[in-house]
């Protein structure tokens, strides 16, 4: 913890985590290394074969999987197209229906739509978490059967880590369609949960370069190449591979899972504040997601009255950088589909997400500031 690699005041790490000095200091080095094509069968192009594999048994390592069940791709939403286009085309003369929770990510709606098939939306409960009974029930009943169940490890907006081993264990006698994880958010900063066909990462929520995206296919999971295929060294990648990236991740990786115990104590004890300061000092607040079973780092809440943007802005003034709306479409000015799938209130809602930097100063100060804030954004409306 001695290198600081965040901004003060950034609280916005659950969107982008700074690069970890761990894989600064990796960049720069393959830089001058893993440049050559690792196809290729000169000097240097041998030179960057063995980095890139490397980095795939280093990442395999951390997130407890094999190395041929890692292929690296350009971004977290790639690896997450991949991953849950390529279970569904393995599945065709099985099944066409697409289940996927009422609170995934945006990147698993825009597949599953292309599909071009029918997708069906599983309903959660009102802090986040995916109502078993009722996957269980749409996938034996769905018609035509399930290709593919698509279930977050955890909530990228509100926290909220999912019941998968519940899920497996309802599944089990009822439907074989392969589940499809998106581990996005908590790849890192949770082990990864068990029962998955496919899973999706993205480095730059663990402090690798943008850029760097990780899928993951089980060994013997019946999956197919969706797009034109390429002729590279892992049949489910294309295009040149990025080696000093993925070797970055590779990196970053590492060294976040082996601080991970304590970053996690740190992080939720500073997040069990927040919530409940934020509970106590600002009327009208509603605090969502699991108070208990969650990621460590982040915490959403709504102010009624009060416009997330505006409170963004604000709060951007007094040197603290959050989230609002949805916080994969938050660009469209949209209500988070979140929010609306769990039931409560979608108005003024921000995402305060710690990096592995902040410090109880800074959530000293954003405390202090937040109530002057809201209070300030009312008053401009009569409130």
């Amino acid at each position: 913890m001695s290198e600081r690699a965040t901004p003060d005041g950034y609280l916005d790490a659950a969107s982008s985590e700074a690069l970890h000095p761990a894989a600064r200091r990796m960049l720069l080095s393959a830089m001058d290394q893993g440049y050559a094509d690792p196809r290729r069968l000169h000097g240097a192009g041998r030179s960057s074969r063995l980095l890139l594999d490397n980095a795939r048994e280093a990442t395999a390592d951390a997130l407890g999987v094999r190395p041929d069940e890692v292929t690296f791709t350009g971004s977290g939403t790639e690896a997450v197209h991949r991953g849950l286009l390529g279970l569904h085309r393995g599945r065709a003369r099985q099944g066409r229906t697409l289940l996927v929770s009422a609170v995934e990510h945006s990147a698993v709606f825009h597949a599953s739509r292309w599909t071009g098939d029918p997708v069906e939306t599983v309903p959660v409960d009102e802090l986040g978490r995916v109502e078993v009974a009722a996957l269980a029930d749409l996938a034996a009943s769905a018609d035509p059967p399930p290709s593919v169940i698509a279930v977050q490890a955890a909530n990228h907006e509100v926290g909220t880590v999912q019941p998968l081993a519940e899920v497996a264990a309802a599944l089990d006698g009822r439907s074989d369609a392969p589940l499809f994880v998106d581990a996005c958010a908590a790849a890192g900063r949770a082990p990864l949960p068990h029962g998955w066909a496919a899973a999706a990462a993205s480095a730059h929520k663990w402090g690798g370069p943008a850029g760097v995206g990780v899928l993951l296919v089980r060994k013997g999971s019946r999956w197919r190449q969706p797009f034109p295929d390429d002729d590279r060294l892992d049949p489910r990648a294309t295009g040149f591979a990025n080696v000093p990236g993925v070797l970055a991740s590779a990196a970053a990786l590492q060294a976040v899972v082996a601080e991970r115990d304590e970053v996690d104590a740190r992080q939720r004890a500073l997040i069990d504040r927040v919530r409940a300061t934020v509970a106590a000092t600002v009327p009208d607040v509603e605090v969502v997601g699991d108070p208990v079973d969650r990621l460590p780092h982040l915490v959403t809440f709504s102010c009624l009255y009060v416009d997330g943007e505006a409170l963004v802005t604000e709060l951007d003034r007094r040197g603290f950088g959050i989230a609002s709306g949805s916080a994969c479409t938050a660009s469209t000015l949209a209500p988070s589909h979140v929010l609306e799938a769990m039931g409560v209130l979608t108005h003024g809602n921000v995402r305060l997400s710690l990096s592995r930097d902040t410090s109880e100063d800074e959530i000293d100060r954003f405390l202090a500031a937040l109530p002057e804030v809201v209070a300030e954004l009312r008053s401009r409306v009569g409130l």
